[in-house]
């Protein structure tokens, strides 16, 4: 129980993300929460992290969170004891996610970081969360405390990823994968994908949930993540 869990928000979320699964798991464990506001590449971000790790740690990330941790894996694999990958995929991006990603910069440099909350929140969400107020307010209030520049950084960031699928078979720690089940963004299927390139990972598939499974279904991910920290 004395393990460090590194949590690793997604684009534009803050460590509120993980709120319900801090909560519950930090009773005798250090939980961290790595800092991707302030570099503007995945390497970057990487080695900010580890600059502030313990030697060894469990490191989980979610969306661009999962890109990091992978990052992580490259520049020091011997320091993570277990990973766990949630709504993300090892893949770089398509030509139709960059020139999304491209429009999506254009709004933030132009001031209309509110059009672009409005614009993403379906596709965050599953459709039965999308009129879900809470939630929707907690989703802008991270991307409103993360801002413009930070929030360009991290898409030029992640719009330079590199392919991670060649790095999936070296993985050999306790791997957890987590999808929600209606993940518009990185679905099931890529999950599924990444669980069968990792010899000792395991998948879970969240019900009612969509690309925020942490905060849909709070209960159910620390469920698994327990099971996962509890994993010999």
């Amino acid at each position: 129980m004395s393990e460090t869990l590194i949590l690793i928000p997604g684009l534009a979320n803050t460590p509120r993300l993980y709120k319900p699964q801090i909560e519950a798991l930090s009773g005798g464990r250090t939980i961290l929460v790595a800092d991707h506001t302030k570099d503007d590449s995945l390497p970057a971000i990487a080695a900010r992290l580890l600059r502030d790790a313990p030697e060894y740690f469990a490191l989980a990330g979610l969306s661009m969170g999962g890109y990091v941790a992978m990052e992580v894996l490259r520049q020091a694999p011997g320091r993570v004891e277990r990973l766990a990958l949630l709504d993300t995929t090892a893949r770089p991006d398509t030509p139709e996610a960059q020139r999304d990603r491209e429009r999506l910069i254009a709004l933030a440099q132009a001031g209309h970081l509110e059009h672009i909350i409005e614009t993403v929140w379906p596709r965050l969400v599953h459709p039965d969360h999308q009129s879900n107020e809470v939630l929707e307010a907690a989703v802008a209030d991270m991307m409103r405390e993360v801002g413009a520049e930070a929030y360009i950084r991290q898409q030029r960031a992640i719009m330079a990823r590199p392919d991670s699928w060649p790095l999936l078979p070296s993985i050999e720690i306790p791997t957890l994968i987590v999808v929600g089940e209606s993940d518009a963004i990185t679905p099931p299927s890529i999950a599924r994908e990444m669980a069968e390139m990792i010899e000792w990972a395991s998948l879970s598939v969240i019900p009612g949930a969509g690309h925020l499974s942490t905060l849909e279904q709070p209960e159910r991910v620390t469920e698994v993540l327990k099971l996962w920290l509890e994993r010999p």
